[in-house]
């Protein structure tokens, strides 16, 4: 077998992931944490202000990172419940609710730093401009995910039935992605381009990859937490909880 794919079929073995995410959540904490430290000062004290906006643009730095693993996470989300609905692996489950409330917290952070630059630039907290709506709707979808899910006695059957509603959601993440081309908004054009030179200034480019690195950090970290503890709630039961984690022979 592909040493990829084993290594892919181990970690959906709940002992093998709880010693992974042991091992792995110091680091992505910790890296996450130093790179945010350094993201803060170049973007909030070194990088010079915007010929436009001034320092209020500043804000770009918790905002966009924020928006951009809203809907990271939520595709995420999307996957790991179709790999739940279709081959019914119970550590899919368990990613699949763990990371509905990390997402809807970066959609909140986005929503609320999204009013903050909103009123400064538009001269308004709130618009029902495109972008905006639909990464409301966003909010919506992630606490619809995480009602469902905690609606049902079984986690498993819960899990199931959040998972239909979160890939009929899907078709929202492209709508928020492409509100900006598609219809006459108020909100920005994308500045960072994947492919093709980005328009933002290099000293104002950097700090903010490093802020979305950080970000994708800290969601390992706080993705890996959630997950461990659910998996320990859901295997409490088990040999491998008492021997390797109570440390409790029978």
């Amino acid at each position: 077998m592909n040493p990829i794919l084993r290594w892919f079929h181990q970690l959906g073995s709940p002992p093998y992931f709880y010693a992974f995410a042991t091992r792995w959540m110091p680091w992505t904490g910790g890296i996450a944490l130093v790179l945010a430290m350094i993201g803060m000062y170049w973007g909030l004290y070194a990088a010079p202000a915007d010929y436009l906006q001034g320092d209020s643009f500043r804000i770009i730095y918790i905002h966009v990172p924020s928006a951009w693993m809203s809907m990271l996470i939520y595709v995420l989300m999307a996957i790991n419940g179709a790999i739940a609905l279709i081959w019914r692996i119970k550590l899919s489950e368990i990613v699949f609710l763990s990371c509905a409330p990390i997402g809807a917290m970066f959609t909140a952070i986005t929503l609320v730093t999204g009013m903050l630059w909103g009123k400064p630039t538009w001269g308004t907290y709130w618009e029902w401009d495109a972008r905006l709506t639909s990464e409301l709707a966003l909010l919506f979808l992630y606490f619809g995910v995480i009602g469902l899910a905690s609606a049902y006695d079984d986690v498993r059957q819960g899990a199931r039935a959040a998972a239909v509603l979160a890939l009929v959601g899907v078709v929202n993440i492209p709508i928020i992605h492409f509100s900006v081309q598609w219809w006459n908004t108020l909100h920005q054009g994308d500045t960072v381009r994947l492919i093709g030179k980005s328009s933002i200034h290099p000293s104002m480019l950097w700090p903010l990859l490093i802020m979305a690195t950080a970000a994708k950090l800290y969601f390992l970290f706080a993705l890996l937490l959630r997950a461990r503890g659910l998996l320990l709630e859901h295997e409490r039961g088990k040999h491998w909880v008492r021997s390797q984690v109570l440390g409790v022979s029978d």
